[in-house]
């Protein structure tokens, strides 16, 4: 699988979609329901301004699917994945959107409780030896 950078923050719709739905379909999607352009994908602007970039992860009525889309200059990409055997951890289920770091995304991609992930930040050092 491949992930977008660590960069690209991730917004997941906590409300349910219709899992039929393909590129164009959940592009719409970003658009139109969630307010935001599908099409700011990782890019060279990134270094600069790295919250402009994002992908977009939706749920399925089954808490055992997701899908992920995002633009990663050359095309969309979208990723499926069900769980075999468990759920994924989800937010409450409501209309809306939160965002997710890239820490927490791929913990919920490997089927974790991405609300216990919290990214360590590390303060730059003050002088170099």
């Amino acid at each position: 699988m491949i992930f977008p950078s660590n960069r690209v923050r991730i917004m997941v719709a906590t409300k349910p979609i219709d899992f039929r739905k393909g590129h164009d379909g959940l592009a719409a999607l970003v658009k139109n329901e969630l307010r935001k352009d599908p099409f700011t994908g990782p890019s060279l602007a990134m270094v600069l301004e790295p919250v402009a970039h994002h992908g977009s992860m939706f749920r399925a009525r089954k808490a055992d699917r997701l899908k992920l889309l995002y633009w990663d200059r050359t095309g969309l990409v979208m990723a499926y994945k069900r769980l075999e055997e468990h759920v994924f951890a989800w937010p409450a289920v409501k209309d809306g959107l939160m965002v997710m770091n890239h820490a927490q995304f791929e913990a919920l991609f490997a089927g974790l409780d991405w609300r216990r992930v919290r990214a360590i930040e590390a303060r730059a050092p003050e002088a170099v030896e």
